[in-house]
C-alpha cells in the first residue's frame, strides 16, 4: 500500500465485538477480574522466541507474535495495522512485509522552538552512483563457514578471471552468498574451479592445496531508482537491497586492510595498543555505515576500540590471567578451569619448530600435568610420553612439565601441545565479558574530547582515501571528506519547582545542572525508623555513626521528615555474612518497632569500595526477603564527609520512600501539551540481555510507568525474566488459567494502569511509551507485538477502553556524534567542549520522511557526548515536532538521582536500572555480581504477579520466574 498521508487519526471505529478480557461495562476496575469465557475471550497468547529481522522494513523470517488478536483491541486500529496483526495470527513464523502492513508516522514538520545554531555531524555525503547494479548468487563447494576463506576464494577468482570472464569488472562480495557488480557480467551463470594454497608454514614442505567449485548465477538488479525516490521523499520504504549493495561496496577495501567485526574495522596500525590487563589489549578502529538521510546518502564514520587477546606466549598469558607467576609451580584445579575457559577457541601457533609456525585452535586443557601424559604411537599398544616425544622428535626439552598441555584439534582424539611451545596468534578479538578494571581501561582509551574526536574522524576518512578506493570508483560512489554541517536548535531548560518553605522556590538550570543550595524537596518523604549496617572493615564505628548522623541531618534539612537517631546503633558485620547480619539486625529492630505497630522505613548499608557481590546480595535480601528499601554508601563517600555527597544521597533516599525531589513548573500549571490537559501515563521499557558467554541466562524485561499526574515524576516498575536474548517483551499482556476463575488477564501494562488509577484516581486517556534498546532491524517487529499487547491490556480493563498511544524508540547505541561548528566559540559549548544541553537536530542527518530527531539533553562530563536518537513508530496523539522534542528534553531534568539533566528520557533510564537490578534477584550461579555500590547498576522491581510469570527458553525449558518483591517496596522508586 502507499504511504500514509497526513497524521494518524485520533479516533477509529469502536470495537465491533466485545473487548478482549472481562466485560465489566462499568468503571475502571481496581482489582483483578476473571476473564469471561464468551465469544470475546481470546485463547492463551502463545509465546514467541523469534530473532529480529535483518532490515528495518523487511519481515524477519520465523519472527513475530503468534497470537490472534481479539476483536476488542483491534477494533480501533487502522486497517493496515489490523491486517498485519491478523496475518501474524495465521502463521506463527511469518511477519508480513512492512509494505503490506504499517507505515511509521511521517514527520509532522520540523521544529522551530529554541535558539538556532549550526553543528557538525560525523556524516559524510555520499553521491548516489549512476550505475546499473547487478546481484549474483554465489555458491562455493565444499561449503565453509569462514568469511575469510570465502573472500580468499573469490579474490583468487577475480585475480585469475577478471579480464577473461568477468568483463573486466571488479565485483563486491559480502563474504557469504551474494556478489554485486556495476553492470552485468557476460554470463547468466558460470562455474569456476579455484585452488587455494595454504600459507607458508616455514617448513619448506610443499603447501597444501584446497580445491573449490564456485558457481556464480544472476539473481536480480538492485533498484537504485527506488532508492533515489526514497531519498527524495517520494517513496515510503527504503529499498534495503540497494543500501546493502552500497554498504558492501564500501566495506570491501577496509575488509582487506583491517580486521572486520560487525560494522567496525580494527588494526594495531590505527593507533597505539593499550594493555587492558589479564592478557588483553585494546585496538583502535573505526565504525562505518551507509545511511539514508534528508541530505541524501551519508557515510557515518566514528572512532571505536575493542579488546583483543595479546599475542603472548601461552604461559605468559596464563600468568597475566591468574595474576600470578606459574613458571615454577603447578596449577590448582580452579586455576586450570579458569585458563581452560579463557583459552577455549583461541588460535595458537607453535614455536618449537623454528620458522615453521603451524596454527591450531585450542579445544581444551588436560587435567594431568605434561609429565604424566602419554599417547599411543602404533596399533600394537606402544605408548610414549609427551616429554619423550618432543625430545626425540624435535630435540626440544620441555621445562614446565608440571603444567597441563593444551588440547587442540578433534576433542575425541586431541593432540597435546605443551603450553611453553605455543604463542597466541595476533588479531583475535575478545568477545567475552570484560571485568570492571578492563572496562575502565577501555573507556579511558576511547574517551576523547570532542575536538580530538572530530580530528581523528576527519583523518580516518582521509586515510581511507574513499576517492581512490577502486571499488568505490568501479561503482561510481563518491564520498565527501568534510563533516556535514547541520542546522540545530538549543531548547531552553525548564523551570523546576521546589518546596515553598525553601529560600529558593524554583530554579532554571544552567548548562544542564543545578544544586540543592537554599532549596527543599518539593515533597519530602517520611523516614521515622531506620538503621545502619557497616560491612566495611576499614570504617570504624564512630565514623559510621558520624556519617549516619550527618546524612540524617541533610535529609531533614532538605525537607524530609527524617528521624535523626536510628532505631539501633550502627552495627559492623562481615561482608561474607550479609544475609545473616541483615536478617538478625532487622529482627532486633522489629522487636522494638513491632509492639509500637511501626515498620522499619530504611536500611543504610556501608560497603567496601570493591565489594564484589555484596551490593547485589544486600539489595536482594532487603527487597525480596525483608521488604525494606535500602541506600548503599561506599567507603570513599563515608571518608569524604562532603555535603554534596550527603545531598545526592538524600535525593535517592527521598524517592525511595515515596517523596518527590522536584517537578516541572509547567506540569503544575497544566502547560505541557498533550500531557497535562488529560490524564496521561508515561511508560519506559527496556530489555537487558546476558553478557557474552552467558549462554543460558534469561533476558530481563522491565517496564516502569508514571504514578502521578500531572507531575509525571514518580514511577513504579515491574520486571520479568524471559527467554535468552528475546527482545520482544513477552509479559506486557498475558492470559493465565485460574483453576476456579478460568482465563484471567494479567501482565505488566495492566498492572501499571491499575496502579496509576489507584494512585491518581484517574484512568489514563493518553499513553506515551518510550521503548529503549531496539535496533532499526527490530522496529516493525517490536511495534507490532508490543502495541498489540498494550491494546489488549487496555481492553481487558474496561469495555471500549482504548487510550491514544504514542510509541517512541529511544536509541543510545548509535554512532552519530555532534560537534560545535566552531571550537573557538566558547558560547556554543559546555565546559567539556561538547555541544550545549538541549541541542536538538531534526534536519539533514535524520530520516528522509519519518518522525525522528537527535537530542543531546545533558552536559558533557568526560569525552564526547552521545546524543540520544528518538524515533516515533506510532502516534495517535498527533504530537508536533516541537511538542515531543520539548517534552522529552524537559523530562530529562526530572531524573531523581542527581541535579543534572540526563542523556535519555528518565522513564527509559529507570527501566534500564530496573532490569539491571533484577539480575541480583536470580540464583547465585546466574547472578551478575560485579556491580559497584556507587555504580549505575541494578534497580528493578518485580511484583508478586509478575514474579510468577515464566516463559520458555529456546530449548523448551521453562525460564525460572523472578522472586516476588514485597508489596511495600514495589510501589516506590526503590531502584534509584
Amino acid at each position: 500500500m502507499g504511504s500514509r498521508r497526513g497524521r494518524p487519526q485520533q479516533q477509529y471505529p469502536p470495537p465491533a465485538a466485545a473487548a478482549e478480557g472481562p466485560r465489566p461495562g462499568g468503571p475502571f476496575p481496581l482489582q483483578q477480574q476473571p476473564q469471561g469465557g464468551g465469544r470475546g475471550a481470546p485463547p492463551q497468547q502463545p509465546r514467541h522466541d523469534a530473532a529480529a529481522g535483518r532490515g528495518r522494513g523487511r519481515a524477519a523470517r520465523g519472527a513475530g507474535p503468534s497470537s490472534a488478536p481479539a476483536a476488542g483491541p483491534l477494533g480501533r486500529l487502522p486497517p493496515e495495522l489490523r491486517q498485519a496483526m491478523e496475518e501474524t495470527s495465521q502463521a506463527e513464523a511469518a511477519i508480513p512485509a512492512s509494505s503490506k502492513a504499517i507505515r511509521f508516522p511521517p514527520r509532522p514538520g520540523k521544529g522551530s522552538a529554541g535558539t538556532r545554531c549550526l553543528v557538525k555531524a560525523n556524516h559524510f555525503i555520499a553521491q548516489l552512483p549512476d550505475k546499473d547494479l547487478h546481484h549474483y548468487d554465489v555458491s562455493i563447494t565444499p561449503e565453509v563457514t569462514s568469511r575469510v576463506v570465502n573472500r580468499a576464494v573469490i579474490n583468487e577468482l577475480v585475480s585469475l578471471h577478471r579480464a577473461a570472464y568477468l568483463g573486466g569488472r571488479l565485483p563486491a562480495y559480502d563474504g557469504r552468498k551474494s556478489l554485486y557488480t556495476a553492470g552485468p557480467l557476460p554470463f547468466a551463470s558460470k562455474e569456476f574451479q579455484i585452488t587455494l594454497l595454504d600459507d607458508h608454514d616455514g617448513s619448506g614442505a610443499q603447501r597444501r592445496q584446497r580445491n573449490f567449485k564456485v558457481v556464480i548465477k544472476f539473481a536480480a538488479r538492485a533498484d537504485l531508482h527506488r532508492l533515489g525516490m526514497f531519498l527524495a521523499g517520494r517513496h515510503a520504504e527504503a529499498p534495503q537491497e540497494a543500501l546493502q549493495v552500497l554498504d558492501i561496496v564500501l566495506r570491501e577495501l577496509p575488509s582487506a586492510r583491517y580486521a572486520p567485526f560487525g560494522r567496525s574495522f580494527f588494526s594495531p596500525d590505527l593507533g597505539r595498543r593499550q594493555p587492558l590487563g589479564d592478557g588483553l589489549e585494546s585496538w583502535r578502529g573505526f565504525y562505518q555505515s551507509i545511511r539514508p538521510t534528508q541530505m541524501g546518502l551519508s557515510l557515518n564514520i566514528d572512532m571505536s576500540a575493542t579488546a583483543f587477546i595479546e599475542p603472548l606466549p601461552v604461559i605468559d598469558y596464563a600468568a597475566q590471567l591468574l595474576r600470578s607467576d606459574i613458571h615454577s609451580r603447578p596449577l590448582s584445579d580452579a586455576e586450570r578451569v579458569k585458563i581452560k575457559k579463557a583459552l577455549r577457541g583461541v588460535k595458537v601457533e607453535v614455536t618449537h619448530r623454528g620458522n615453521m609456525r603451524r596454527k591450531y585452535r585450542i579445544s581444551g586443557l588436560t587435567t594431568q600435568a605434561t609429565r604424566e601424559l602419554t599417547f599411543p604411537v602404533d596399533e600394537g599398544g606402544t605408548v610414549k610420553s609427551v616429554v619423550q616425544y618432543f625430545q626425540e622428535t624435535y630435540g626440544f626439552a620441555i621445562q614446565h612439565t608440571y603444567l597441563p598441555c593444551l588440547q587442540v584439534g578433534n576433542q575425541q582424539r586431541p593432540n597435546y601441545l605443551p603450553m611453553e611451545v605455543c604463542k597466541i596468534v595476533e588479531g583475535q578479538r575478545y568477545s567475552k565479558r570484560l571485568n570492571q578494571n578492563q572496562i575502565r581501561a577501555l573507556l579511558d582509551e576511547t574517551c576523547q574530547y570532542p575536538r580530538d574526536r572530530e580530528r581523528d574522524i576527519t583523518q580516518m576518512v582521509k586515510h581511507n582515501a574513499y576517492q581512490e578506493d577502486p571499488y568505490a570508483k568501479e561503482f561510481g560512489i563518491k564520498i565527501s571528506d568534510r563533516l556535514a554541517s547541520v542546522d540545530a536548535r538549543i531548547l531552553p531548560a525548564p523551570r523546576l519547582k521546589y518546596n515553598e518553605t525553601g529560600r529558593e522556590k524554583d530554579c532554571i538550570p544552567r548548562v544542564g545542572q543545578w544544586n540543592m543550595m537554599n532549596k527543599k524537596m518539593v515533597n519530602g518523604g517520611k523516614v521515622r525508623s531506620w538503621m545502619c549496617v557497616n560491612f566495611a572493615r576499614n570504617v570504624p564505628d564512630k565514623l559510621a555513626r558520624d556519617f549516619c548522623h550527618q546524612l540524617a541531618q541533610m535529609c531533614q534539612d532538605s525537607g524530609m521528615d527524617f528521624a535523626l537517631e536510628p532505631v539501633l546503633p550502627p552495627m559492623s558485620a562481615r561482608p561474607d555474612q550479609v544475609e545473616r547480619a541483615l536478617k538478625a539486625r532487622y529482627h532486633e529492630a522489629m522487636n522494638i518497632l513491632g509492639p509500637q505497630r511501626r515498620e522499619l522505613d530504611l536500611l543504610i548499608g556501608i560497603l567496601p569500595d570493591n565489594n564484589g557481590s555484596l551490593y547485589g546480595d544486600l539489595k536482594r535480601v532487603c527487597e525480596i526477603d525483608l521488604g525494606i528499601v535500602s541506600q548503599c554508601c561506599c567507603t570513599k563517600q563515608v571518608f569524604k564527609l562532603n555535603k554534596q555527597i550527603y545531598a545526592n544521597i538524600a535525593l535517592k533516599i527521598n524517592v525511595k520512600v515515596g517523596g518527590r525531589n522536584t517537578v516541572l513548573v509547567d506540569a503544575l500549571s497544566r502547560r505541557i501539551p498533550l500531557v497535562t490537559d488529560r490524564p496521561t501515563i508515561i511508560f519506559g521499557a527496556d530489555v537487558t540481555h546476558p553478557h557474552p558467554g552467558e549462554d543460558s541466562s534469561p533476558s530481563i524485561a522491565a517496564v516502569v510507568a508514571s504514578q502521578d499526574w500531572p507531575e509525571v515524576t514518580r514511577y513504579a516498575g515491574l520486571v520479568s525474566a524471559q527467554a535468552h536474548r528475546q527482545e520482544l517483551i513477552e509479559d506486557l499482556y498475558k492470559v493465565r488459567q485460574d483453576p476456579q476463575k478460568g482465563p484471567v488477564s494479567s501482565g505488566m501494562i495492566r498492572e501499571l494502569l491499575i496502579s496509576f488509577k489507584k494512585s491518581t484516581g484517574e484512568k489514563p486517556q493518553r499513553i506515551i511509551f518510550y521503548r529503549d534498546g531496539v535496533s532499526e532491524g527490530q522496529f516493525y517487529q517490536v511495534l507490532l507485538f508490543e502495541l498489540n499487547a498494550i491494546r489488549k491490556a487496555c481492553a481487558s480493563l474496561e469495555a471500549n477502553y482504548q487510550p491514544q498511544v504514542t510509541f517512541i524508540v529511544v536509541q543510545k547505541r548509535h554512532h552519530t556524534r555532534l560537534f560545535a561548528h566552531n571550537h573557538n566559540d566558547k558560547n556554543s559549548m559546555d565546559r567539556s567542549g561538547n555541544i550545549l544541553p538541549g541541542t536538538v537536530v531534526d534536519t539533514k542527518i535524520c530520516h528522509p520522511t519519518e518522525f525522528d530527531f537527535y537530542l543531546c539533553s545533558h552536559a558533557g562530563i568526560k569525552g564526547t557526548s552521545r546524543p540520544a536518537h528518538y524515533h516515533v513508530l506510532w502516534d495517535e496523539n498527533n504530537f508536533t515536532a516541537d511538542g515531543l522534542q520539548t517534552l522529552t528534553n524537559n523530562l530529562c531534568y526530572t531524573y531523581a538521582r542527581c541535579t543534572r539533566s540526563v542523556s535519555i528520557v528518565p522513564p527509559a533510564y529507570y527501566a534500564h536500572l530496573a532490569a539491571f537490578r533484577a539480575r541480583f534477584y536470580m540464583e547465585p550461579e546466574s547472578s551478575d555480581s560485579g556491580s559497584m555500590a556507587s555504580g549505575p547498576g541494578g534497580r528493578g522491581p518485580t511484583s508478586g504477579s509478575s514474579a510468577s510469570r515464566g516463559t520458555r527458553a529456546p530449548g523448551g525449558a521453562a525460564v525460572k520466574p523472578l522472586p516476588a518483591l514485597k508489596d511495600n517496596v514495589k510501589n516506590v522508586m526503590f531502584y534509584c
